[in-house]
């Protein structure tokens, strides 16, 4: 049976946010070609993941039989949050951009996640898992713009989610999702809305091509 890990971060909820109607989009589409599937959903600004403590860092270096209970529940928590990511068969996150990097709720669940030696290392548990990230923003950061230096969400997210943690890693970028309601930015509205359109249907594409990739 497929797994689907989804994981939103935005602090808005509806149409209000940029990258959950995205992430929606590819999560029906992922559903309606595993009728039988399931998902595991994490709402990051509704239900956030304790950031990462001293006892649950240090849990993850010591033998169970020598971690302290403290240690032991913390630890507890973060093994949750990693057996998640090892059952999943296809993982999805929300993650705007907020101050030119992620949200800190979603990195409070990478540093949960991220355990050398198991998740990361020589052979991490989810190598090789399929995951798309929905990577919204107000302006535009792509190579070439004025702003493109300020790009520290895919950097960012390339460097843990592919490089440490192995997963595939691919980017939906709805951009300049500012235009609509600042002034300043009205001249770009035609490319938000194609920006936005382009999200929607790389979602649903790209949701049916990993299904397909599933029952292969």
């Amino acid at each position: 049976m497929a797994t689907l890990l989804h994981i939103d971060s935005s602090v808005f909820h509806g149409e209000a946010s940029s990258s959950r109607p995205v992430t929606a989009a590819f999560r029906r589409t992922w559903e309606e070609q595993h009728p039988e599937g399931t998902v595991i959903y994490r709402d990051l600004a509704a239900a956030p993941v304790p950031h990462i403590s001293a006892d649950a860092w240090s849990a993850g270096y010591a033998a169970a039989s020598e971690r302290t209970p403290e240690q032991s529940a913390a630890f507890a928590a973060r093994v949750t949050l990693i057996e998640e990511l090892e059952r999943a068969d296809t993982v999805l996150i929300g993650a705007p951009m907020y101050n030119f990097s992620i949200p800190s709720t979603l990195k409070a669940w990478l540093d949960n996640v991220l355990l050398l030696g198991r998740t990361a290392g020589e052979n991490p548990s989810a190598q090789g898992t399929p995951a798309v990230v929905v990577a919204s923003r107000g302006g535009s950061y792509a190579p070439g713009t004025p702003r493109a230096g300020f790009e520290f969400v895919q950097n960012y997210l390339e460097a843990v989610l592919r490089d440490t943690l192995g997963l595939d890693l691919e980017f939906i970028v709805p951009e300049l999702t500012m235009a609509p309601r600042n002034q300043a930015m009205s001249d770009l509205i035609p490319r938000f809305e194609a920006s936005r359109r382009r999200a929607f249907e790389d979602a649903t594409s790209r949701a049916k091509e990993l299904a397909e990739r599933l029952a292969a």
